[in-house]
């Protein structure tokens, strides 16, 4: 039995890292009910919900810095300068979403939250600033077996009024039923004189508002920087899922609650003190696949719908033709592009290409293939480097462990759809990256370096950049040959019908969930052959590729490609990868310039470069074509 059983702490110890837990799952609790409110009422998952409580703490900060105004007043301004730049972004971009699959909404807000990042980052740099508590809170009370500091107990009984004013708004209100009511049937409601627009822009102003206030109650208490809500953010997604998505009550509950968890975890336990709440979170999934507080038709909102554009070449010719023209190119690139850039190419390809089979054939959003690409990366590496295996076996192994990760995690979040299936998979893989960052052998920030090459079967010697080169050249070819046979195979055939139709497609006696099951897992398992190669390539194994903005690299390189498209990750591939080794140079807006990606795919580009050319050259060769004299054949069979 652990030690940790046997010792029990001293009070002093014990009750203090009780208040940091409730302290914790103050902000938690107030950023999940802004959650809650905005996909209750809107179905939208506000990916930007961490840049909003970001710029709460920003905006008091600078109050305080460069107007002079205060802790009061600010908890006041902030709230209602970021509310109202979350209702321009409501009235400009989120309403022209309602009507599409509500997984636009969620990488809209991904992109704003990029843009809002990096551009933070760029003016006030990445450094803490410190935010000094008011003179009002700056003493502490003697509890006898502890000092409770005033503005601690103030954050806990502020935070936990301003949790339960929302909730009695939203379930015991006239306006909080006029909200419910808009959101069930937004044109019965609208027919009693209800202006449902303006009830659905007020409802995201007030959850930006509710981010925002969490954020100029934590400046005091944390360091104001612009990375505060990425890091925050996953966490909070995992107690909603825990709660019940769209549950207020759930969040308030379970935001509070895995605040007490997690502080004690960190008295007993300290090295789960980063993953508690993630493995708490699998338990409940097991137990209660829709949450403590949730349900099934929360639960079953925004089911994806895959790619718009399915392109494929029109005959057998253009496809062998297209083919030929590929391979030809691929052997000859090194001789005109470095070959280390197309290896960073070819990896990310795979990667996007292992994403848009879940979700462009799928019809699945992972927010979280980092964890298998990162994951492979470094079980290849440690394979490779610290067991000798050959560079072939160990890309076996990346592979294999990929698809065996895959498998747990897929039972865990596949029964789920739409954007509870991608906030699962988020949170699943955020809680592979803090076992990464506390298992042993992977060195933490340092990572696995010096992983060598090798010599493949004992004849080619992967040291030189040709030889590597067609050597992930060959891989990716065997990896996209596979995603290709998957995809027009019967198999492929009965994951497009579930993709469009669930509930007819188990009609038919489909079992769907193993299907979904077998698509993830064969995904991961891409993925892993990419982190793998990734590992080899650049001789090294990092937090980087494990972290959960690598999965936004996937997702950003398959829409911007083009979703359901064969080529479409290489060509994405290509551009952010181009933009990677290009712009590096520009810093910050390089972060900028990814979300503003996103945002233009997102509302006037969904198809993506290669959806959109196909679309054009379709619609060319239709105008080219001679209208059909239809009394020509008459007259022919007369």
């Amino acid at each position: 039995m652990p030690d940790f059983l046997h010792v029990l702490p001293p009070a002093p110890v014990l009750f203090g890292q009780l208040l940091i837990g409730l302290i914790n799952g103050s902000f938690y609790a107030m950023l999940s009910l802004g959650l809650a409110v905005i996909f209750g009422l809107l179905n939208i998952v506000n990916f930007a919900h961490g840049a909003q409580y970001m710029l709460g703490a920003l905006c008091a900060y600078v109050l305080l810095t460069a107007f002079g105004i205060g802790y009061w007043p600010a908890l006041v301004i902030a709230p209602v300068v970021v509310a109202a730049s979350g209702i321009a972004l409501e009235r400009i971009l989120l309403r022209h979403l309602y009507q599409v699959n509500h997984l636009y909404g969620m990488l809209l807000t991904f992109g704003v939250a990029l843009v809002v990042e990096g551009l933070a980052r760029q003016q006030f740099s990445a450094s803490g600033n410190s935010y000094a508590t008011p003179a009002t809170l700056t003493s502490a009370w003697n509890l006898g077996f502890m000092f409770l500091p005033v503005y601690r107990a103030w954050v806990i009984g502020g935070s936990l009024a301003i949790c339960l004013l929302t909730w009695f708004m939203i379930e015991r209100t006239r306006l909080g039923a006029q909200l419910r009511a808009a959101t069930e049937n937004p044109l019965l409601t609208r027919a009693f004189g209800i202006n449902v627009p303006r009830l659905v822009t007020v409802t995201y102003g007030f959850g930006v508002g509710l981010a925002a206030l969490a954020g100029v109650m934590a400046a005091p208490v944390y360091q104001v920087n612009p990375q505060m809500g990425s890091d925050i953010i996953i966490v909070v997604f995992a107690v909603v899922v825990i709660g019940g998505m769209g549950s207020i009550m759930g969040a308030i509950v379970s935001g509070f609650g895995l605040g007490i968890a997690e502080g004690l975890t960190k008295v007993f336990y300290p090295q789960a003190s980063t993953t508690v709440v993630f493995i708490i979170m699998a338990v409940v999934l097991l137990v209660r696949p829709n949450g403590l507080f949730g349900n099934m038709a929360a639960a079953q909102q925004g089911h994806a719908t895959g790619g718009e554009a399915l392109v494929k070449a029109r005959t057998p010719v253009a496809r062998r033709a297209l083919l030929l023209a590929a391979l030809v190119a691929g052997l000859l690139a090194p001789f005109a592009v470095y070959p280390l850039f197309l290896m960073k190419v070819l990896c990310f390809a795979l990667f996007a290409s292992a994403f848009n089979l879940l979700l462009g054939y799928g019809g699945l959003l992972s927010f979280g293939h980092a964890a298998y690409f990162g994951g492979a990366s470094y079980v290849t590496a440690y394979c490779v480097k610290l067991l000798g295996f050959d560079p072939v076996l160990g890309i076996v192994a990346g592979v294999l462990g990929a698809g065996a990760l895959g498998t747990v995690c897929g039972y865990l979040a596949i029964r789920r759809q739409g954007i509870y299936f991608s906030m699962i998979t988020l949170a699943l893989a955020q809680m592979v990256y803090f076992l990464a960052v506390q298992a042993p052998f992977t060195n933490n920030d340092e990572g696995i370096q010096g992983v060598p090459r090798g010599t493949l079967f004992g004849l080619v010697n992967l040291n030189d950049p040709l030889a590597m080169y067609y050597f992930v050249f060959a891989c990716f070819a065997i990896g996209s040959l596979v995603v290709y046979r998957a995809i027009n195979s019967p198999f492929g055939n009965v994951l497009r019908s579930i993709r469009e139709n669930e509930a007819r497609a188990t009609s038919l006696g489909y079992f769907t969930e193993r299907y979904k099951l077998l698509a993830f897992v064969l995904s991961t398992m891409i993925a892993g052959l990419a982190g793998s190669l990734d590992a080899l390539v650049f001789q090294l194994a990092s937090l980087t590729n494990v972290h959960w903005t690598m999965s936004g690299h996937a997702v950003l390189m398959t829409i911007l490609g083009g979703v359901g498209t064969i080529s479409g990750p290489l060509v994405g591939a290509f551009i952010v990868a181009g933009m990677e080794n290009y712009l590096a140079h520009l810093g910050s807006w390089v972060t900028v310039i990814h979300g503003g990606i996103f945002i233009v795919c997102v509302m006037v580009f969904r198809r993506g470069i290669v959806g959109e050319t196909a679309q054009l050259v379709l619609a060319w060769s239709k105008a080219s074509r001679p209208p059909v004299d239809v009394g020509r054949f008459r007259r022919r069979f007369q």
